[in-house]
């Protein structure tokens, strides 16, 4: 008797391209990276601008953003 090669119709085929789901780790990394830009904004400001970069000064608060900001484009691909 031959198999067939073909697939059954009813048989579900794993999501390839843009309907695969994210990996396991995405979701903490994103949030990971929301958490880290506001804790460092938080500690900017409760340390009176002596942590975490004192020679970046009121910079460290763009640094903050920015790693936030990572987090928040990690969200434009998450499903």
């Amino acid at each position: 008797m031959a198999r067939s090669t073909a697939r059954n119709a009813d048989t579900p085929e794993t999501p390839r391209g843009a309907d695969a789901p994210n990996p396991v780790w995405f979701k903490p990394i994103m949030f990971g990276f929301m958490l880290v830009g506001l804790i460092w904004i938080l500690v900017y400001y409760v340390s009176q601008a002596s942590w975490p970069v004192p020679s970046l000064g009121p910079w460290n608060i763009m640094v903050g953003f920015g790693i936030m900001f990572i987090g928040f484009l990690m969200t434009t691909r998450w499903r």
